[in-house]
């Protein structure tokens, strides 16, 4: 399609989809674009720019992510990502630069708004449809119980990264080294049912129930608190290049589950209520994580810490990885620990992390925080929207760059696989 129609298209869009939650008729939001084409298009039309005043607000969270993403853009390796379309590495980290320095000093909504239109272009995803139209999602660090030996009680595993696992230099998956080349890796029903991985010594540590281990691996990371009273971190290690299939929405296809029903919270129930069907529940969703040892965090694919509602996963072999983004959609709220009615949300993140449920143009994964709380909204986050990306015009003078990356978080390298588990000592009540 020429990019003028998908634009001309886009603006359609925006005038009939302002966020709405899915509608019950059928949207691919996970359909690959074809070889070589990227997400992004860029913004040619003034009437398909949004109404950034929207996103002005907590603005200390906001630069946090932001120097997390530039302390990334520092590092020599992260040139081999770039470019992107029109925007090369230099340009990308200069939009940063300098929108972190007019997130700074704006003092007010109208102040932001106003330079961002001056001075950089605004690139929109196509999303699922050519359209615009992006599936958002939410994910969080949760919180469970777990131990560093098997019993009766705690018998599932969150295995290390295995020997096998053959993947590209930028993570994707590729599959299983055999003597023969590579093959695909065995599902997740092979795993577990035959317990293939067993014997390898990578069982990290051991959970108490099956579908809690399953949300880590849909969240890529978890705290765990371990029985001996200390405290363990576990972040994201790799995946197998099995497909992704989502174990709600095949419940809401069999009939067993409204698709207004359908959280964690709704999930969690359901499986506690017909333990039977756990198996084969989630045998659908071949795709199967791995994990290792993280001190502090959490973090995401990049090894930047990701921050609550400024930070993004995005498919990165479409997506650019690092940038500012400009989000759309509904998001749930809570009042107490109960969810109300969803609200227009619109705000800016990094675009830092990736997972194995993100893959395509239409799919955009918000980041919501850790524990029960940030648990119950990534569980109930499930709406249409639209992102933006921002980047510098070539026009603009460039900043002066930072001389060496900052001393922020990052994510540890993976210790070796026979490593002991990290653990801390337990925090205080506040925790």
């Amino acid at each position: 399609m020429l990019r003028s129609t998908i634009v001309a298209t886009l603006l359609l869009a925006l005038t009939a989809c302002k966020s709405d939650p899915p509608k019950e008729e059928k949207k691919d939001y996970w359909k690959e674009l074809p070889p070589g084409e990227m997400a992004l298009v860029k913004v040619t039309d003034p009437k398909l720019i949004p109404d950034f005043t929207k996103g002005f607000g907590d603005r200390e969270a906001l630069v946090a992510s932001m120097d997390e993403s530039i302390n990334w853009f520092m590092k020599d390796s992260t040139k081999q990502y770039y470019p992107y379309l029109d925007v090369d590495h230099d340009r990308a980290l200069a939009s940063l630069v300098v929108f972190r320095e007019i997130v700074m000093r704006s003092t007010a909504a109208e102040d932001l708004d106003r330079e961002i239109r001056s001075r950089f272009d605004v690139y929109m995803s196509r999303g699922c449809d050519d359209k615009g139209t992006v599936l958002f999602t939410g994910y969080c660090e949760p919180i469970f119980e777990g131990s560093l030996t098997k019993d009766s009680v705690y018998r599932y595993p969150l295995y290390r990264r295995p020997k096998d696992l053959v993947s590209q230099p930028d993570g994707k998956p590729l599959g299983r080294q055999t003597k023969a080349g590579v093959v695909s890796y065995w599902t997740r029903d092979e795993i577990e049912s035959a317990h293939l991985l067993d014997g390898q010594g990578l069982e990290l540590v051991y959970l108490k129930d099956k579908f809690e281990a399953y949300i880590c691996h849909i969240q890529g990371s978890a705290r765990l608190l371990l029985n001996d009273g200390r405290e363990l971190r576990v972040g994201y290690a790799g995946k197998t290049d099995r497909p992704y299939v989502s174990v709600g929405m095949k419940l809401i296809e069999s009939g067993k589950m409204k698709r207004e029903e359908l959280s964690l919270r709704t999930l969690k129930h359901y499986f506690k209520d017909h333990p039977e069907e756990v198996d084969p529940a989630l045998a659908v969703n071949e795709s199967y994580v791995f994990f290792t040892e993280r001190d502090g965090g959490p973090f995401g694919s990049l090894g930047v810490k990701v921050t609550p509602y400024h930070s993004i996963a995005t498919d990165k072999s479409i997506y650019p990885r690092g940038c500012v983004a400009y989000l759309q959609t509904t998001l749930p709220q809570l009042a107490g620990d109960q969810m109300v009615r969803p609200a227009p949300f619109s705000g800016f993140a990094c675009d830092q992390d990736t997972g194995g449920a993100i893959r395509s143009a239409g799919r955009t994964d918000l980041f919501m925080g850790t524990g029960p709380n940030a648990e119950l909204l990534a569980g109930s986050t499930y709406y249409e929207g639209h992102i933006f990306y921002l980047f510098l015009k070539d026009t603009e003078p460039r900043p002066e760059m930072p001389s060496a990356p900052k001393a922020t978080g990052k994510g540890p390298a993976a210790p070796p696989k026979d490593a002991p588990a990290t653990v801390r000592p337990p925090k205080g009540k506040g925790r």
